[in-house]
């Protein structure tokens, strides 16, 4: 009998063959194969087994992963997704990436690479600030006041430490621990090297030994047990990694040692001294591991600087808000705060939520999230952000994006995520890690074998330090460091620069790109048209009819041009009429009725989609605009084509040199317009563009980016638009406007937020400077690994005369993954500009 299951939670081989281990164990089963890609699990069995069976396998196993029946996973997936993260300040997960993006809710260690579970940053933390008194601290307030119990003043209360500040300290005290019982075994040991042993005056070397043992006891089973309980978790998942070579090298050394005091009759003349006793280790596997808990003492307070971007993204997040109600203004907490809220923002304070301005003008300094530094001028009804710093005067908003829906909140949303992405090239480490282990030890077993055959007297001791400074120096963590840690700062770097970056792949792809599509409206131009002149091809409607009819048709639009039209037919006092019927039709349009008219506006084509005829005259007029980059709009009353709106959109001031800047790059551009060819032309003309099409309808984009493809060309395509989300989701890399569309930018694997060509070329040198380092770092972890080991084992003895002590061999271990994560900050320093 077989059954087919579905596997959640699998990201790696070492995750397939766990799963496929803890399935085999389930009494009546017979085979298992599990394929990683399709994440499915076929079971062959004796008789039917429940799959409640297999599930309290999984479970009682520990492990993460979950069994469903086929067709019923995703109903699990969307139950779990629904269901909180737990409490706390964040989720965690492994700065490896070892089971790709998957969360934790308790800090803890990662069930695959034994590394800490480092904290995702998030708002929850600073969204309300609660109030306590120093006496009574168990009176616990929302807002100031006085204690109920002894009337004094509450004052705020301090926020807990966060996870990874908390791991840091934990680490610290007991490195200082180790260091304090290490510190004198070592001495001890040292002291044969001094002339006549004036320790061994005191006491003989046996009861040192015993002395040794005794101080090495605090270190082995308090300071750094946690990493033998890393290495037994290692072996019994047979998730082997750094942990599994440090417990079985400084365990081994250890052991010995102790199995030599406590039988030392066991043992050859060659392994002891000349008072009898046998040759103890307790100072290299002491050093050994004060050393790599050092190491991870470095590595946490590393690790909090490698997501500073986030932290000072959350530093902008306001926690109080000045709401006005009935003319009567309350301070309340930002989580208080409704969609619809009318909220004044003061000189100098951030602005607490998205919204818009209903009365009153200032700039507002958005350099924090758009990475631009000049403050931008705001009046009634522009745009407000989360976060941003409003200047000097005081103006009333209205809120409409609250809690997580700020584009505050998405940002750091998106930046978490990205940072837990997996990049292509990290398969690369991925397929190394998944045999670096096994080979090691290995390779410490022929040293071992080597030395103890064909190595000088006393050759078994020579053989058994080697072999453990193999085990120690080795280090797969610094290869699966490589990639992550650049991606988490590259990502934090480009959220600080106005470059959103979905995931890692989009940072991989970007620096392969070769060819760019670019939109014109709102991306080229500033999307912000306006009408510039409304006028009639016959005597059939007078102007003023003809701006009523295209206002109220376009009122129930959302499309910019629309938004123009309807905002001049107010400002020409112009009664908007109720509209029947209305429908657009893409890349043309729209239709509808008014006071019982036909009515359709749009391009050439939206008339022939109308059965409506242009004359050549009606062509040749709105030719004239075309030529100096306006759109024409032609509208149709009862089919018959009588009236026209011309429309304005300023080129961005950047564009011509952002795209200059990528053709230096060697990166080919095009812009497809769904405009006409005589304003494409125009525009094209002024930015210097040689590659242009015009009349492109959503599918035209998408079959000119399958073209691109099919010819070998690695296609960004950049828009802002509904029209544009389909290329964008068909290019290698999808660029979105951040002043664009929601469905433009969910389809958009890099989101741009002030909207400007530009940041094309940040994310350009962004992608660049991001994979250099990862190559930098990959290198230096594979060339470490590839010369450290062969020299551990002893190759340079028979030449050099040269040989690594373990301890050696731990500290150059424990320095690799710092220099990894030292490499990687240094991202933070580079200009994207």
């Amino acid at each position: 009998m077989k059954h087919t299951f579905h596997i959640d939670g699998m990201t790696c081989n070492g995750c397939r063959n766990h799963v496929e281990q803890t399935l085999s164990k389930v009494e009546g089963v017979n085979n298992v194969s599990v394929d990683l890609e399709k994440a499915e699990a076929t079971i062959e069995m004796e008789s039917h087994i429940p799959i409640e069976t297999f599930q309290k396998a999984m479970q009682k196993d520990g492990s993460s992963y979950s069994i469903h029946k086929l067709g019923e996973h995703h109903k699990a997936k969307e139950t779990k997704e629904e269901k909180p993260k737990g409490k706390g300040t964040g989720t965690f997960y492994c700065p490896m990436h070892c089971e790709g993006d998957k969360t934790y809710d308790q800090p803890g260690d990662c069930p695959v690479c034994g590394m800490d579970l480092v904290e995702e940053q998030n708002l929850s933390a600073t969204s309300s600030e609660q109030w306590t008194c120093p006496i009574h601290p168990e009176i616990v307030k929302d807002e100031a006041g006085a204690c109920p119990i002894c009337g004094m003043d509450l004052v705020p209360m301090q926020p807990d430490l966060s996870s990874e500040e908390k791991t840091y300290k934990k680490l610290l005290k007991k490195f200082w621990i180790a260091v304090a019982f290490t510190l004198p075994i070592f001495i001890i040991a040292m002291s044969e090297m001094i002339p006549n042993h004036p320790l061994y005056n005191i006491m003989e070397q046996k009861s040192w030994n015993w002395i040794q043992f005794g101080l090495s006891i605090p270190v082995v089973f308090y300071a750094t047990w946690m990493f033998f309980e890393r290495a037994y978790k290692s072996i019994k998942t047979w998730n082997l990694n750094m942990f599994t070579l440090i417990g079985i090298g400084a365990g081994v050394a250890w052991l010995f040692s102790v199995f030599g005091m406590l039988f030392p009759d066991f043992f050859p003349e060659q392994f002891k001294t000349d008072s009898g006793a046998v040759h103890v280790y307790f100072e290299a596997a002491t050093v050994i591991l004060t050393l790599v808990l050092m190491g991870q003492v470095l590595e946490a307070r590393a690790h909090s600087k490698t997501n500073s971007a986030v932290k000072e993204l959350l530093k902008l997040a306001p926690n109080k808000a000045v709401r006005v109600v009935d003319g009567n203004e309350e301070e309340v907490a930002i989580d208080q705060i409704q969609k619809g809220d009318i909220l004044r923002v003061k000189p100098g304070e951030k602005i607490p939520v998205d919204g818009v301005i209903t009365e009153g003008h200032t700039t507002v300094d958005e350099s924090m999230i758009s990475g631009e530094p000049i403050p931008v001028n705001k009046v009634e009804n522009d745009k407000v952000s989360s976060g941003t710093i409003n200047g000097n005067q005081s103006f009333l908003m209205k809120a409409e994006k609250v809690g997580s829906d700020t584009l505050l909140s998405q940002i750091i949303h998106m930046v978490n995520d990205a940072s837990r992405s997996r990049a292509p090239i990290q398969k690369l480490a991925d397929t190394v890690s998944g045999y670096f282990v096994p080979v090691v030890v290995i390779i410490s077993l022929v040293t071992f074998a080597v030395w103890a055959i064909w190595g000088p007297e006393p050759a078994y001791v020579y053989a058994l330090v080697n072999a453990i400074a193999v085990l120690i120096i080795a280090c797969p963590c610094a290869l699966g460091l490589a990639t992550p840690m650049s991606v988490m700062v590259g990502v934090g770097k480009g959220a600080q620069n106005g470059v959103l970056i979905k995931n890692a792949e989009a940072l991989e792809k970007m620096d392969k790109v070769d060819t760019l599509i670019v939109d014109k409206t709102g991306t080229i131009t500033e999307g912000k048209p306006t009408v510039e002149k409304m006028g009639s091809f016959n005597d059939s409607f007078s102007e003023s009819e003809i701006t009523q009819f295209i206002a109220s048709l376009n009122s129930s639009s959302e499309h910019p041009l629309a938004e123009a039209t309807v905002k001049y037919g107010k400002e020409q006092k112009i009664e908007i009429r109720k509209v029947d019927g209305f429908s657009a039709v893409t890349g043309k349009g729209v239709e509808g009725k008014v006071d019982g008219k036909k009515l359709d506006l749009g391009n050439a084509k939206m008339m022939e989609y109308a059965n409506a005829t242009i004359s050549s005259e009606m062509e040749a007029e709105a030719q004239s605009f075309q030529k100096q980059g306006k759109t024409v709009s032609y509208l149709a009353v009862d089919g018959h084509v009588s009236g026209y709106v011309v429309i304005g959109d300023k080129i961005k001031v950047t564009s011509a040199k952002a795209i200059a800047a990528l053709q230096n790059k060697g990166i080919s551009v095009i812009m497809l317009t769904g405009d006409n060819h005589d304003t494409a032309q125009a525009v094209a003309n002024e930015l210097n563009l040689a590659n242009f099409k015009a009349g492109m309808l959503p599918e035209n984009k998408l079959e000119e980016v399958k073209k691109l493809q099919d010819e070998g060309h690695v296609v960004a395509m950049a828009g802002d638009g509904i029209n544009d989300a389909p290329a964008l989701a068909k290019s290698d890399v999808g660029i979105a406007m951040g002043t664009g569309t929601d469905v433009a930018i969910e389809s958009a694997m890099i989101t741009l937020i002030k909207g400007d060509l530009h940041g094309i070329v940040k994310a350009r040198n962004l992608s660049d400077k991001v994979m250099r380092n990862i190559k930098q770092n990959l290198f230096f972890a594979l060339i470490y690994n590839t010369l450290g080991i062969p020299i551990a084992a002893g190759v340079l003895f028979p030449v050099f005369g040269i040989l690594l002590s373990p301890m050696i061999a731990a500290l150059a271990m424990s320095f690799s993954s710092v220099s990894v994560i030292v490499n990687a900050l240094r991202l933070k320093t580079k200009s994207i500009n």
